[in-house]
């Protein structure tokens, strides 16, 4: 007993007999129930000490003689994994598989071989985790994941049954190159759906226009009113167009009975057979014509494309192409006429380098060949030394005397130097140009 208990069984036992003391006095007790009293008191006293004294445990300190032995440390149950590869429905995609497996042992049956814990618990969740994933296609990785945290999150025994496994912390992903992959062909097939749809709708409405619609002029009209059903006026002046459009659309002619409404006639075969005024160059057979025919070197040593002249040939080539349209043939000498009139207009414009350019083409002409040209100008250095010894011989001619035939040797020079190269034309000729 502690002194506390002593203390506390002492207070109780004197304030039980100064509570019987008090009693006797009050009710005037006989000697005999004194002694009573007295005795009660003391028996309170003695039970109410064996009460309050605690019992000693039977593993108190002061009975242990063992020394106190350490604690052995748990047994570790857990294996990290990462990206461990498991199969899709689909062969050639993979997913990885991370997770924290836990394993418990179970009661070892007799005779029973060792095992490695890790490798048969990592090895049976790997199992269980597989037949659930090959179930998946690879886009669905995300879904998959979920169904695995459900499924190994239970302890299951495994194979063996020599332990129950279950997995924690589960991950499951797609490698990089196969998830952008995955995402590319997302986009083709959703991209080729809708184009299928549009195709399928174009196709629709073609049919629809072409079987029914523009089935002949008729249905063609009435189509036209049903969209429009308040311009009756409008459908009787486009019955035209419209009868030429479903003839278009059937690849058929127009009907007789509406030809003379269509707007763009087909020509007749009487106008197909007219003669084209003006044809391209190199298709007339003109003399001019081997000029322009397959871009070959012409007449006035130049070469003009008859599909493109009007975009690519000089002023030479198309001056040449005007000879031809007006019918000169090689050697006239209007052309050289117009030539240098053409020539005289381009230098007043400012294009001296084209003038120059049409005067060595086309005066002299380029049908002469370059003897007669040589030979010309030769006789154009004699002139004047000829005109000094004639003058010198002429004699003094007597007033009424008629001229000799030598005395017109001037003008008749002065009629050539007028059309030599370069000089300006005479009015007359200027004036048909």
């Amino acid at each position: 007993m502690s002194s506390g208990h002593r203390t506390a069984t002492a207070f109780l036992t004197v304030l039980a007999g100064l509570l019987v003391l008090i009693l006797g006095l009050l009710g005037s007790w006989p000697l005999w129930a004194w002694s009573a009293a007295l005795v009660g008191v003391v028996c309170a006293g003695i039970v109410l000490a064996k009460v309050a004294t605690p019992r000693p445990h039977p593993l108190a300190q002061q009975y242990d003689t063992e020394p106190d032995l350490p604690v052995p440390p748990p047994e570790r149950r857990a294996q990290k994994i990462r990206e461990v590869s498991l199969r899709s429905a689909l062969p050639d995609y993979e997913f990885l598989f991370s997770a924290t497996v836990r394993w418990c042992p179970l009661p070892e049956p007799p005779n029973a071989p060792a095992i490695n814990p890790a490798g048969v618990a990592v090895s049976a969740l790997l199992e269980r985790a597989e037949e659930l994933t090959r179930q998946f296609p690879p886009h669905r990785h995300s879904l998959a994941q979920h169904q695995l945290n459900g499924a190994l999150g239970t302890m299951l025994p495994d194979p063996t049954g020599r332990l129950d496994v279950m997995a924690e912390d589960v991950s499951l992903v797609l490698a990089e190159a196969d998830a952008e992959r995955l995402s590319r062909l997302s986009t083709v097939r959703k991209e080729q759906a809708v184009w299928e749809h549009e195709r399928k709708a174009e196709c629709d409405k073609r049919a629809y226009l072409g079987d029914d619609v523009l089935k002949d002029t008729g249905s063609a009209v009435v189509w036209w009113l049903a969209k429009n059903d308040d311009q009756i006026k409008r459908a009787v002046d486009d019955i035209g167009v419209l009868a030429q459009l479903s003839s278009a659309a059937n690849n058929e002619d127009v009907p007789e009975l509406f030809r003379h409404m269509v707007p763009y006639p087909v020509p007749t075969p009487e106008q197909e057979h007219v003669k084209d005024p003006f044809p391209a160059p190199g298709t007339d057979g003109s003399p001019f014509s081997h000029a322009y025919a397959n871009d070959a070197p012409g007449v006035f040593g130049h070469s003009v494309n008859g599909s493109s002249a009007a975009t690519t040939a000089s002023a030479t080539d198309l001056l040449g192409l005007l000879l031809e349209r007006l019918g000169f043939e090689p050697g006239d000498d209007r052309a050289s006429m117009v030539a240098r009139s053409v020539a005289h207009v381009v230098r007043a414009s400012g294009g001296s380098a084209t003038a120059q350019d049409i005067l060595d083409t086309f005066d002299p002409p380029a049908w002469e060949d370059k003897e007669a040209r040589q030979g010309k100008e030769s006789r154009q250095d004699e002139k004047p030394r000829q005109d000094g010894e004639a003058r010198q011989d002429e004699k003094p001619r007597q007033d009424g005397e008629p001229r000799q035939d030598g005395d017109n040797s001037e003008g008749g020079q002065n009629g050539k130097r007028g059309e030599e190269p370069g000089e300006d034309p005479p009015a007359a000729v200027r004036s048909p140009v």
